[in-house]
């Protein structure tokens, strides 16, 4: 089993669009932590609604092409991400792999770990909360450490509705590890 991380985020319905893509995750595999959720504004676009952000560890014995684009990507489908040219444009639900195990890979399809984790904070400061001992392969460079060089109030913590999608989360595998499912 490899532990992996992926980040989610929506700024089109995030309260609904994150439950439900949480709710996906915790049916598919068997262990899903939930870092924090923060809200943030729009990477360079201020007249967009602002992104609900969190990371999630996952473990699984998927590739990470499989499980990025027969997983990540079908779960998106599901709940109406439609990709176009404009990589910023507003979405519904983005899942992004972020981290694979140690793993670092450079292909067309995908990048890890994600170059973008050390210039994100609503990547960073999430996946240091769920990985604080985490060295960034490829960058020698600790999570925790990259986390810290992020100002505080960056992005907003939203600990009401983490507590709440933790609950949802843990009771849906609970019902899955116990056959109620």
């Amino acid at each position: 089993m490899v532990r992996a991380f992926v980040a989610l985020g929506s700024n089109i319905n995030p309260a609904e669009n994150f439950r439900a893509a949480l709710h996906a995750l915790a049916r598919r595999f068997e262990r899903v932590e939930v870092s924090t959720v923060y809200r943030s504004e729009a990477e360079g676009r201020p007249e967009q609604p602002p992104f609900y952000n969190c990371v999630v560890a996952i473990e699984t014995e998927m590739d990470p092409l499989d499980l990025k684009f027969r997983v990540l990507r079908t779960i998106e489908a599901e709940l109406g991400r439609r990709r176009t040219s404009d990589k910023y444009a507003p979405r519904t639900i983005d899942l992004d792999l972020i981290v694979y195990g140690d793993m670092v890979l450079e292909m067309e399809e995908i990048v890890l770990p994600d170059p973008e984790i050390s210039t994100r904070p609503f990547l960073s400061i999430p996946l240091a909360e769920l990985a604080p001992d985490l060295t960034i392969r490829g960058t020698g460079a600790s999570i925790t450490h990259l986390a810290e060089a992020f100002p505080k109030n960056s992005i907003e913590p939203l600990h009401s509705y983490t507590s709440t999608m933790r609950e949802e989360v843990s009771r849906i595998q609970n019902a899955a590890n116990s056959g109620d499912s």
